[in-house]
């Protein structure tokens, strides 16, 4: 059972308006948001956040974005948001293979450098104690720009919120993420966990 029962859809028509950015990521509106309405306020910043933090606006993709997401909800145990983050990556554009291979981007020819540093990023930044250091620092800037590093940040920091909202609120997880969860994350143990 969740923690807090997700409210319904028609609840704060506002949230509503503002959640159908959700239905073109991830074909539903999340159960983390339909909770987070007992306080609209809440709901309708979060959604706006995550709008501006996955905005494309330039080199770092839609698709990248969501990976990089994958990586941080891996490092936290998250099962709700690996899903969704790789349901996401799929919808947006991601390679077959490297949504397939995704627990081993460190090493599969499918990933580039500038990804797997993308992506290593993403994990050290994520863990605890944070693992970001001058020599990550280092190769970051061998690949991406500024602007580029604070984009995936915001992208790991958001991810940061909502693997801790829903890991702590037992959020039920959707079908559609299941379905994604077990094509690509399953063969490596992925399961619904707590988010019956």
């Amino acid at each position: 059972m969740p923690l807090v029962t997700p409210l319904n859809p028609e609840h704060d028509l506002e949230t509503k308006s503002l959640a159908d950015f959700f239905n073109e990521t991830l074909g539903f509106c999340p159960n983390s948001v339909l909770t987070m309405q007992h306080r609209p306020a809440i709901s309708k910043a979060f959604i706006n956040l995550n709008k501006a933090v996955m905005a494309n606006e330039g080199r770092v993709s839609s698709a990248l974005k969501r990976m990089i997401a994958w990586v941080s909800s891996n490092a936290t145990g998250c099962r709700y948001c690996q899903a969704h983050a790789i349901r996401a990556a799929e919808r947006y554009g991601a390679e077959e293979e490297q949504l397939n291979n995704i627990w081993s981007y460190k090493t599969h020819p499918s990933f580039n450098e500038s990804e797997r540093v993308a992506l290593d990023f993403s994990l050290a930044a994520s863990v605890i104690p944070n693992a970001v250091d001058d020599a990550l620092k280092k190769r970051l800037y061998t690949y991406w720009s500024e602007g580029e590093i604070v984009e995936m940040l915001g992208v790991i920091s958001l991810f940061g919120y909502l693997n801790r909202w829903n890991d702590s609120m037992g959020t039920k997880i959707e079908d559609g993420a299941v379905e994604s969860g077990m094509m690509y994350l399953g063969k490596n143990g992925w399961n619904k966990g707590k988010h019956l």
